[in-house]
C-alpha cells in the first residue's frame, strides 16, 4: 500500500519537522517529540503530510486506515544482522547450558565454523529460502529496514554464494537492505596457523569479485580475542576502501581487544557489541563519528555482561542498537525486545532506546534521509500498535505483542 491515511491516533511518535542530520547524543537521545491525537498522511509510498484533531477533507479519497487509539511510530531499523545462514545451532544452546563457553565451542569446531560447514553444502535457492522466511518476520515485527552480513562462508567461493543470496533478497524485499561483507568472521581451521594466507584470499581473490558484481555495501570485520587483531583488522578495512566499502567492526564483545580503537583509526561507520568498555574505550567513541551499535540479546543470550550505554551516553558517543539475529549468539530479530533489554539491563530510557533502535540506527547504515523519524518526505514504513497507555508501554511490556499492524 503506497497512499494511505492512518486516523485516530492516540499519539504519534518521534515527529521531527526536519529530520536530525547527526545522530542523536547525550540529552537529544531522551528527545523523542510526540503528536497526540493525531493523523498522518502516507502518499507515493513517501510520508506526505500529519497534524492533529481531524483528518483535513482534501485527504478523505485515501484509503484510511483506523489506528483506534494506538500509537504510529516509524519501524525500527536493524543495522547489524546475519540471517543468511543453513541451519541453527541449538546443540551449542544445550552445550552452554552444560557450562561450556562460547570461545571453548568456537574452538572445538563449533560457531561460526559449524555455520560455516553448513553453507558451504547449502543451495542459494536454500539459503535464500530461510533467509526469506527469516526477513519477512522481522518486517512482520516491525523492522523497516535491515543490514545482512555474509561470514558464514569462510572462502571464496560461499562468501560469494552468501552475498549473492542478499543481493537476491534485496530484490524482493519489503524493506530496504543494506549488505555487509564479513569475510573476516573467523580463520578457517586450515588456516589457523597462517592467518595472513587467508587474509590474502579476502584481500586478492574475495575483494575484487565482490566489487565487480556489486555484491556489498560495507566491509566488516571481527576484532576480537581468538580471531583478528587490531593489525590484521585495519588491513582487511583499508584494503575494503580500495573498493569503496565503508567500514565496519565487531568489537569488544569478548573482551577489551582494541575494537573501538581500530574503528575509530579507520573512521569506520559503526563498531558492534561493546559487552567490554573501558573509559578509554568510551571517550575515543564520544569524541569520534564512529556510532557504538549494541546488542543486548546477545549478552542476553550468552550470559556475558551488558554494554555500558549509560556510561557511552553521558559521555557522548553516538550509540544504536541493533538485534544481532544469527543461530549462535542472537537468536531473534525482535526488536522491541532488544528495545526492553535496553532499558531493563542497560538502564536507557524508553525514549533512549527508542532513537537508539530507529533514528540512530538508520545513521549506523546510512538511511537517515529515509527512516528512522516521522519526517515529511521519509518513507511510509510504520508500526501501529494496539492501544497502550503510551510509548513507554513497549519495553515495559516485555516479550508482549504489542503491535498492531505494519506498514
Amino acid at each position: 500500500m503506497k497512499d494511505f491515511a492512518i486516523t485516530n491516533i492516540k499519539n504519534l511518535v518521534g515527529v521531527w519537522e526536519q529530520s536530525p542530520l547527526v545522530p542523536l547524543r547525550r540529552n537529544e537521545l531522551a528527545d523523542l517529540p510526540q503528536l497526540p491525537n493525531a493523523w498522518i498522511t502516507v502518499q507515493d509510498g513517501l510520508i506526505a503530510d500529519y497534524g492533529q484533531g481531524k483528518l483535513p477533507n482534501i485527504y478523505n479519497e485515501l484509503p484510511h486506515i483506523d489506528a483506534q487509539g494506538g500509537h504510529v511510530m516509524p519501524c525500527f531499523v536493524d543495522s547489524h544482522t546475519h540471517i543468511v545462514y543453513a541451519a541453527s545451532r541449538e546443540q551449542e544452546f544445550v552445550a552452554r547450558t552444560k557450562g561450556e563457553t562460547y570461545e571453548e565451542i568456537a574452538a572445538n569446531g563449533g560457531g561460526i565454523l559449524n555455520s560455516a560447514k553448513r553453507v558451504a553444502t547449502a543451495s542459494e535457492d536454500e539459503l535464500f529460502k530461510s533467509a526469506f522466511e527469516r526477513l519477512l518476520l522481522c518486517a512482520n515485527q516491525g523492522t523497516g529496514a535491515i543490514e545482512i552480513k555474509s561470514g558464514y562462508g569462510l572462502s571464496t567461493e560461499s562468501e560469494l554464494k552468501m552475498l549473492r543470496v542478499i543481493k537476491r533478497l534485496k530484490s524482493v524485499s519489503p524493506i530496504p537492505i543494506k549488505a555487509t561483507f564479513l569475510g573476516a568472521h573467523a580463520f578457517p581451521m586450515e588456516y589457523k596457523q597462517n592467518q595472513q594466507a587467508y587474509i590474502d584470499i579476502i584481500v586478492n581473490e574475495m575483494l575484487p569479485q565482490i566489487a565487480a558484481n556489486n555484491l556489498a555495501d560495507y566491509i566488516d570485520v571481527f576484532c576480537d580475542r581468538g580471531f583478528f587483531n587490531i593489525e590484521q583488522t585495519r588491513q582487511i578495512l583499508q584494503a575494503g576502501k580500495q573498493y569503496n566499502l565503508k567500514g565496519k567492526i565487531h568489537g569488544n564483545e569478548l573482551g577489551l581487544t582494541g575494537g573501538v580503537q581500530a574503528a575509530v583509526a579507520e573512521n569506520a561507520i559503526s563498531v558492534d557489541h561493546l559487552e567490554y568498555t573501558s573509559d578509554e574505550e568510551i571517550n575515543l567513541l564520544a569524541n569520534s563519528e564512529t556510532i557504538g551499535t549494541m546488542l543486548p540479546s546477545t549478552a542476553f543470550f550468552l550470559g556475558i555482561p551488558y554494554p555500558n550505554a549509560r556510561g557511552m551516553i553521558n559521555s557522548g558517543a553516538a550509540i544504536a542498537l541493533a538485534s544481532d539475529f544469527n543461530p549462535g549468539s542472537s537468536p531473534s530479530g525482535r526488536m522491541s525486545f532488544v528495545i526492553s533489554l535496553a532499558c531493563i539491563k542497560m538502564k536507557m530510557t524508553p525514549a533512549e532506546a527508542i532513537n537508539a533502535a530507529t533514528i540512530n540506527a538508520a545513521f549506523a547504515i546510512e538511511m537517515q534521509e529515509s527512516l528512522g523519524t516521522i519526517t515529511k518526505g521519509k518513507l511510509g514504513k510504520l508500526i501501529i500498535t494496539k492501544p497502550i497507555p503510551s510509548v513507554d508501554y513497549l519495553p515495559y511490556n516485555f516479550g508482549g505483542d504489542i503491535i498492531e499492524k505494519v506498514l
